[in-house]
């Protein structure tokens, strides 16, 4: 069994409890509620006992501990989290697609229509997932292909049938 290591908490049960309920995110949460363990528990408490009194993996105790005594609260509490993805899609690209997208003249028929267009004046070698997400999320587009219309059709007779319809 790991041995217990004995850590001294250096803030009182109120600052604590005072920062516990400062904190919003659950994983800086879990580290304070880890150090009013420590300072609850008579006797030195090791990893293991310390994961399952706040309900975290072993480890996650081990690297708290670790921070906490070669850089106090603020160490504990700076949480270091991954950055966000780079955006495939910038924003000069954003205002050409909307432009584009708005354009009555010269409009798309379809997603793939967009992305050759994309591929071609903006951003080499994009994939059709990534774009036909973007652009359903950010500007609300449901790009079709129509039905083809049969080259016999008759077009006077066609309006004819719409002014019918308009007029009951």
């Amino acid at each position: 069994m790991a041995k217990a290591k004995g850590i001294r908490v250096k803030e009182t049960p109120q600052q604590l409890k005072q920062l516990l309920k400062q904190q919003s995110k659950a994983g800086l949460r879990n580290r304070i509620i880890m150090l009013q363990q420590i300072q609850k528990s008579k006797t030195a408490l090791s990893k293991n006992e310390l994961a399952e009194l706040a309900g975290v993996n072993h480890n996650s105790i081990q690297k708290w501990r670790r921070l906490y005594e070669t850089g106090g609260m603020s160490a504990l509490l700076e949480h270091k989290q991954g950055g966000k993805r780079r955006a495939v899609i910038t924003a000069v690209a954003h205002t050409a697609i909307e432009k584009k997208l708005k354009s009555p003249s010269d409009a798309f028929v379809s997603f793939e229509d967009l992305r050759r267009w994309v591929d071609m004046h903006l951003i080499p070698g994009i994939k059709y997932v990534t774009l036909n997400a973007y652009v359903k999320k950010h500007f609300g587009a449901k790009l079709k292909v129509a039905r083809k219309s049969h080259i016999q059709k008759d077009m006077a007779a066609a309006e004819q049938f719409k002014k019918n319809e308009r007029s009951l």
